[in-house]
């Protein structure tokens, strides 16, 4: 966690550019599974013509703001226009490898400060899916499951929740925004159950040709005690046999996968921004949203992505 007051930073040289960055192929389709993640949580989310933004109402960042400054620099993105988008809500602008360089020196100059930094690490599912994934460190008789019913969602999401250190009160409205996301058939949740209890929780988004790991979580109790592990080997393995089934579909030729295969540094950081709010009422909500935006960073959504798709 960076401190709030401390100037953001970015991983690339610094040079300015007045253009989103050409990627790589495997990178673009990496970042688009990044960016569908948090889009899908919006209510009120929008690609537009400048920023891509997504807004669900809760009042905690991880769930409001900016994903990415679409083919123009961030200076031509009217940074006042998206503060007045998010007036009641904290939020967060993330600036990622598909926006453009400059991204974050323009947001440094309209006052923002770095908040914390996401790790996007990428690896190749070149081998077959496997059975048997829990590793060997994980107590005896946990299972990782998928989430098939909405009592075992409520439970999922109130474990997830508890760990990245949002308010109880917004459980019940991130259960319904889950259950109601447009791109649930991309999705498979992954619950780790020991002794009938949700313990552990991840997300797999099967999409863009990637499979994209988020929320891999763990209560208190069990951590650093294999669960985590459990999971990530899970999630890997949908990803593997989601592949698997492409090929098995006629996704294939010359023995081929369409997946493409390869590697990205995991230093990759895609830092989260928070620009000061100005000309805020101090009654009433906007007074709330304020106080909550001043408090020490909730986590962040954990997220990995292995080619899947």
């Amino acid at each position: 966690m960076v401190d709030p007051a401390s100037p953001i930073s970015t991983w690339n040289d610094g040079t300015p550019s007045t253009e989103a960055p050409r990627e790589p192929d495997a990178t673009a389709s990496v970042f688009a599974n990044f960016r569908q993640y948090f889009m899908g949580w919006g209510t009120h989310s929008r690609a537009g013509h400048t920023v891509d933004q997504f807004r669900s109402g809760l009042a905690t960042p991880q769930f409001n703001g900016v994903v990415r400054v679409r083919s123009v620099s961030a200076d031509g993105a009217d940074v006042t226009a998206v503060r007045g988008e998010f007036a009641n809500v904290p939020w967060w602008w993330w600036v990622g490898a598909d926006s453009p360089e400059d991204t974050a020196d323009v947001l440094r100059r309209r006052g923002g400060r770095e908040l914390t930094a996401l790790p996007v690490m990428a690896l190749p599912l070149d081998e077959p899916a496997h059975p048997g994934t829990i590793p060997h460190t994980a107590p005896t008789g946990l299972r990782v499951e998928p989430v098939r019913d909405d009592e075992r969602l409520a439970e999922f999401v109130r474990t997830y929740r508890a760990s990245m250190g949002v308010e109880p009160g917004l459980e019940a409205e991130m259960v319904r925004i889950e259950s109601r996301r447009e791109d649930n058939a991309d999705i498979i949740r992954l619950a780790a159950v020991l002794d009938g209890r949700v313990v552990g929780t991840t997300v797999v988004i099967a999409a863009h040709g990637v499979a994209g790991i988020f929320l891999v979580h763990v209560t208190r109790a069990h951590r650093r005690r294999g669960v985590g592990a459990a999971l990530t080997a899970a999630a890997l393995q949908v990803g593997a046999e989601t592949r698997d089934a492409l090929r098995r579909a006629g996704g294939q030729s010359r023995g081929r996968s369409v997946v493409p295969t390869f590697r990205l540094h995991d230093d990759i950081r895609v830092p989260a921004v928070r620009l000061p709010l100005l000309n805020r009422s101090r009654s009433g909500r906007g007074a709330r949203a304020a106080s909550q935006a001043r408090t020490p960073a909730p986590r962040a959504p954990g997220g990995r992505t292995a080619p899947g798709r």
